[in-house]
């Protein structure tokens, strides 16, 4: 008996346009994950894509750092009826910031990735970022629009993130390390600050307790499960 992991659930749609995609040699990525869009996606070293995982890049460019998981029916880069807003809303944003301090990017316009391994982009071509060592749990929704999720984040279980919002401090270069509960929401162009704790009810909290370096070490481990288990094709989406 095969040691490898397969889903049980039905084939995800393969429907849509292929799109461009940039895929780290270290990748794992299942045969059952759905690309679609007509911008690039780029996901970097040691990243788990699990099987029914979509990756959409209709709305603009999606990037996903090094040692990611996005686990299966999570979705990076759902189109939102509130993406004009939120976009309208960076817009302005951005012009506010230009003013108050010149040469500062505004928070959407941040792109993730330790080590400049994920180039700055502009908000109107970049849908969605993950920075490094995120982690997006079974069924969650990442919505487009330049939509940043900082280093070291946990969107949990059937929680979204609305278009345009970010998770962590602008330049996503250090902390972040935001959780999302399952169930719980970010509104479309909110900020959510470093190590918050976002619940369903609406409360959140700030988690400074230092694990960090924990927290990393424990997903690595994980990474190295995963990549045994999950059978990876990454030549299907070349």
């Amino acid at each position: 008996m095969s040691s490898k992991r397969h889903s049980i659930l039905p084939s995800a749609s393969q429907s849509g346009p292929k799109p461009p995609v940039h895929l780290s040699s270290s990748l794992t990525i299942a045969d059952s994950a759905v690309l679609t869009g007509t911008h690039q996606i780029t996901v970097h070293g040691e990243s788990v894509i699990h099987p029914r995982a979509r990756l959409d890049s209709h709305a603009g460019r999606v990037t996903i750092g090094r040692r990611c998981v996005v686990h299966e029916r999570a979705t990076i880069g759902s189109s939102s009826s509130g993406l004009a807003s939120a976009r309208s809303s960076a817009v302005l944003s951005s012009a506010r910031s230009s003013m108050a301090s010149p040469g500062v990017l505004s928070p959407t316009a941040a792109v993730a990735g330790s080590g400049g391994e994920a180039a700055s982009q502009s908000t109107t071509a970049q849908a969605v970022t993950l920075g490094d060592y995120v982690t997006v749990e079974v069924g969650a929704v990442i919505e487009a629009g330049g939509t940043v999720v900082g280093d070291g984040t946990v969107v949990g279980v059937g929680a979204r993130v609305g278009a345009g919002a970010v998770l962590g401090k602008r330049d996503l270069r250090h902390e972040n390390h935001c959780t999302l509960t399952p169930q719980s929401a970010v509104p479309p162009g909110d900020v959510v600050p470093d190590f918050t704790v976002v619940y369903a009810n609406g409360m959140r909290r700030t988690d400074r307790r230092g694990m960090v370096e924990l927290k990393n070490k424990g997903l690595a481990r994980q990474i190295e499960v995963l990549r045994r288990l999950i059978p990876s094709n990454p030549a299907k989406f070349a």
